[in-house]
């Protein structure tokens, strides 16, 4: 998987958001944004991205608790694929995506848009930088790409593999885990290199949670200083 392509913003366990080529996306609390983030830090129109052909900029909207780019305070920054942005209590990544990512559907009440991911052919594979598209970005395209097969995560912190049958997390292992703990810890890998591989079998369940679930207990770790 390349660093260059589709734009898209994860901030899980929100779908993930595409940006267009061009015009302005607002990000905030109020039910008018484009991206409507819920928690009560997050001022109602709290900052905003410029698209164009020239790249993606973040701008401020002079929000009450500021907007944060790979922890610095900032009113104006070109994204570069990778960049963790913190708005109020959410964490969102800016990432750049292959073409097999299209965003399709429409804007819901209050939601993110639906993104449709084409299903890779059995036998193909595709590969990136952890430091560019996170593990639990991966997984949420796996989730919405409905596929099958194994996620390897090649991690100091937590090398591993974690397995999908029809979009769900079936099975992990990490060291000397298994199932579900397995897969949090693949969740929270930092730096290393992740690659698909679709499989047409896939080894017993020993996890029995959903995508969402698994972000969720992964979000409630970071945010009770549990790693």
């Amino acid at each position: 998987m390349a660093s260059v392509g589709k734009p898209m913003l994860f901030v899980p366990p929100l779908p993930p958001f595409p940006l267009p080529e061009k015009g302005v996306v607002v990000l905030g609390r109020s039910s008018s944004c484009h991206l409507r983030l819920h928690d009560v830090d997050t001022s109602r129109q709290h900052a905003e991205i410029a698209c164009d052909t020239s790249g993606y900029v973040l701008r401020d909207l002079n929000s009450t608790n500021g907007s944060f780019v790979n922890g610095e305070r900032v009113e104006k920054r070109r994204l570069e694929p990778g960049d963790r942005i913190q708005i109020g209590a959410n964490l969102i990544v800016f990432c750049q995506l292959d073409s097999d990512i299209e965003a399709g559907g429409a804007f819901s009440e209050g939601d993110a848009k639906t993104v449709i991911v084409e299903r890779p052919a059995l036998g193909e594979a595709f590969q990136g930088d952890l430091a560019e598209i996170p593990p639990f970005a991966v997984i949420q395209i796996l989730e919405m790409g409905r596929n099958t097969g194994v996620l390897k995560i090649d991690s100091d912190g937590a090398p591993g593999r974690l397995w999908f049958k029809r979009g769900d997390p079936i099975h992990a292992e990490a060291k000397d885990q298994i199932g579900f703990d397995a897969a949090l810890a693949l969740v929270h890998a930092k730096i290393g290199r992740f690659s698909f591989e679709p499989l047409a079998d896939t080894p017993e369940a020993t996890i029995q949670a959903s995508v969402t679930q698994l972000l969720l207990e992964a979000s409630r770790q970071i945010d009770e200083g549990l790693l």
